[in-house]
């Protein structure tokens, strides 16, 4: 299945930038696959994405990053296509934006480049996202009951086939898309709404032997 990451955006000033494009940026290109596979990057993607447009010195105070630091990386990023200056904003050090809601790549190609570049960019993500998967399973036991009951892990074991699979992810995305549009646009959000991060894996059990012969 493709990767896909939604960065969720909060709505700028109207004045100051458009918003980004609801629709995730694809990659396939193996040098914007490295360009936006290191932690500190993704951390401004996100954090462009949950702020609006920033600083390199605004944003280094939101992630722990020296304002040197973020300028280097957001520079890389922006070179790459990932954001862009914000126009017509006063002073000498202009906001940056994002570009795009998300990206989406896929790690299954017949360039070995690219192959090499998505599996890197998908270790980043995982560790990423992993970390702070455990990060908000600890905070649950801080809110309140009603999102504790609602929020939390379900594991399935599942023998489907590779078609099966594409089907689930696909009806999985499908359920998902209409709440993409909320990312955006907050008088979309209903009251008592909160960000939820949700992670869908699917892999094969190691230890499954069946999976090792059908896999040769």
């Amino acid at each position: 299945m493709d990767v896909e990451t939604n960065l969720s955006i909060q709505s700028p000033d109207p004045q100051a930038s458009a918003l980004p494009e609801l629709e995730p940026r694809r990659l396939t290109d193996p040098r914007a696959m490295r360009a936006v596979a290191h932690p500190v990057r993704i951390a401004l993607l996100e954090v462009l994405g949950t702020e609006g447009p920033l600083t390199a010195t605004q944003a280094g105070e939101l992630i722990g990053e020296s304002p040197t630091t973020c300028s280097f990386h957001l520079r890389q990023l922006a070179k790459y296509g990932f954001i862009e200056e914000v126009a017509g904003v006063a002073g000498r050090k202009r906001p940056w934006r994002l570009v795009h809601t998300g990206l989406t790549y896929s790690d299954v190609s017949d360039d070995p480049e690219t192959r090499l570049a998505a599996s890197a960019l998908s270790r980043v993500l995982h560790d990423f996202y992993l970390d702070r998967l455990k990060e908000g399973l600890e905070l649950r036991r801080d809110i309140s009951p009603e999102w504790q009951k609602t929020t939390g892990a379900s594991e399935f074991l599942l023998y489907v086939t590779a078609d099966e699979l594409r089907e689930l992810d696909e009806s999985v995305t499908t359920l998902i898309k209409p709440y993409v549009e909320r990312i955006g646009n907050p008088k979309k959000r209903p009251k008592g709404s909160i960000p939820i991060e949700v992670l869908f894996f699917a892999y094969p059990r190691p230890e499954h032997r069946a999976y090792r012969r059908a896999a040769r």
